[in-house]
């Protein structure tokens, strides 16, 4: 049997992963919700739902388009005129919008994200973008926002990073346990926001500040 043929669109996912996957078509894609709608107990037939098939592809093309995203692009276009500036750049409360790998279901959060810059910066913008591109892909919030510092840091050599995600997930809202207004919190600290306790906190009361 030949191997199955990779799929170039599905960026960040590894050549280990893309030997077994093969993209399925728009309406394998489409009869796979039908079958879901079936195991639920409905008639995919029905009127109410006859179109849910095209409405539910439609949005998993957007909530996981990171896929088709190349995070290294956008924090590709840097800016080395920094007048001298050697403090933290930070952004905060981006919106988090995510689904995780463990059930499909949404968490929801908010995400922020500093690095120390060296030599050059980024436009802010860019750091929003990368947040956006892996909350739009299947994985775990700690694998997330790992993901996160791993690409500022790749790209713009900071002497650190600081990421901390606040996010609430409707697996455990909305299923199994039923805990409402819980929320996790995840955190990831490179460099100087790793060795230096005054810098981190700083981000920290930063995170905090209202």
């Amino acid at each position: 049997m030949d191997a199955p043929t990779r799929d170039r669109t599905l960026i960040g996912v590894s050549d280990l992963d893309l030997d077994a996957v093969k993209r399925p078509t728009r309406e394998e894609a489409m009869e796979a919700v039908r079958t879901l709608i079936a195991w639920a107990g409905d008639d995919p037939r029905r009127e109410g739902v006859i179109d849910t098939p095209k409405r539910v592809v439609d949005a998993y093309a957007e909530w996981f388009e990171g896929y088709n995203l190349d995070p290294a692009k956008e924090l590709s276009r840097t800016f080395e005129d920094v007048q001298g500036y050697d403090d933290i750049v930070m952004l905060r409360d981006i919106e988090v919008e995510s689904h995780c790998e463990h059930h499909m279901a949404p968490f929801l959060g908010k995400a922020y994200v500093a690095y120390m810059p060296t030599n050059r910066v980024v436009g802010i913008s860019k750091l929003a973008k990368v947040v956006e591109i892996f909350a739009r892909r299947l994985q775990t919030q700690e694998t997330m926002t790992q993901q996160i510092a791993d690409a500022i840091t790749d790209s713009l050599r900071p002497a650190g990073v600081a990421v901390l995600i606040d996010a609430a997930h409707q697996c455990m809202t909305t299923r199994g346990v039923h805990h409402r207004h819980v929320t996790t919190i995840t955190t990831q600290f490179t460099g100087v926001f790793k060795t230096d306790a005054t810098l981190r906190q700083r981000f920290l009361d930063f995170v905090n500040r209202r």
